[in-house]
């Protein structure tokens, strides 16, 4: 290939590129095809936790919340926020009536010995919180860990 032949090429591959990302950030979130979050708490602080759920609330109200899907997957020492007695219950249970999904780790509750009896009524469960991120990430999910 000629210098200029793949100077023409990679003057047209970087005009694609840059047209398709124009015409993906002309495209707004609906209700129809919403944005899509997942955010990793793998930390027992309470001051992450509430950060994660700052940042899930302000997604929700700068976006709409019918225009976004939250999921929250909590696993190593952040599965301690999830139980129901943790200081952080009441707050989960406001993002999750508010569409927040939140997932606890059910290989982090077997070892931490935790049953669903101990947590939170209003959270679900993955079997692993790692793959549950992996899967969403390649479902085209954004990625946040605050």
């Amino acid at each position: 290939m000629s210098r200029r032949t793949y100077a023409l090429a990679l003057a047209l591959a970087g005009s694609t590129l840059f047209a398709t990302g124009c015409a993906n950030m002309a495209s707004s979130p609906s209700a129809a095809n919403p944005s899509r979050v997942v955010i990793q708490v793998s930390d027992g602080d309470a001051g992450k936790w509430n950060l994660a759920l700052n940042n899930a609330k302000n997604v929700q109200t700068d976006l709409g919340a019918d225009k976004v899907k939250i999921e929250i997957v909590a696993f190593g020492p952040g599965i301690g926020m999830l139980t129901a007695d943790s200081v952080t219950a009441e707050r989960i249970n406001e993002a999750v009536k508010s569409g927040v999904q939140v997932a606890a780790c059910e290989n982090t509750m077997r070892v931490a010995k935790l049953t669903k009896a101990d947590m939170n009524p209003s959270v679900g469960y993955v079997p692993s919180g790692v793959v549950e991120i992996i899967k969403r990430q390649q479902e085209g999910w954004v990625y946040l860990r605050p």
